[in-house]
């Protein structure tokens, strides 16, 4: 009778050894870094809205993304969408035709908005949370 057990014991061992061998390789996976996932969060519909002071009315469309890593900060900045969207209107709408005329006005228009989110963003949640700001279309009619 011991030897059927004794038996059974010698074959079981191999198996709990690739078992607990194959725990280690997830552990070992689990343990690396994983390279941190960058998303864009899109704001839409796009911002329209009038500029510039004047008796005749200047628009703009703008179709925004922000630049975040990780899930967890996608769903705090989406969560934050109506302020952020309201700080980029406000911003919008004290621009000028030379501030929204030259390829080089709107990449500085484009690192205010930036800082003006990670600002307002600062100020909600106790971190700036957007890496970039991406203007997908930024139209202009003066």
């Amino acid at each position: 009778m011991k030897t059927p057990i004794a038996l059974l014991l010698a074959l079981l061992i191999p198996f709990t050894a690739l078992a607990s061998s194959g725990g280690e390789e997830e552990e070992g996976k689990e343990g690396e870094k994983k390279k941190p996932e960058i998303l864009y969060v899109g704001l839409t519909p796009a911002l329209v809205g009038n500029y510039g002071p004047g008796p005749k009315l200047k628009y703009y469309k703008a179709d925004i993304a922000l630049r975040v890593t990780g899930k967890k900060v996608e769903e705090q900045v989406t969560y934050h969408e109506p302020l952020i969207r309201n700080q980029l209107v406000q911003l919008f709408s004290q621009q000028t035709d030379e501030s929204m005329g030259s390829v080089q006005a709107k990449e500085a228009l484009r690192q205010e908005a930036l800082k003006q989110v990670q600002q307002v963003l600062q100020q909600e949640t106790g971190k700036p949370l957007v890496d970039d700001l991406l203007f997908n279309n930024l139209i202009v009619q003066p």
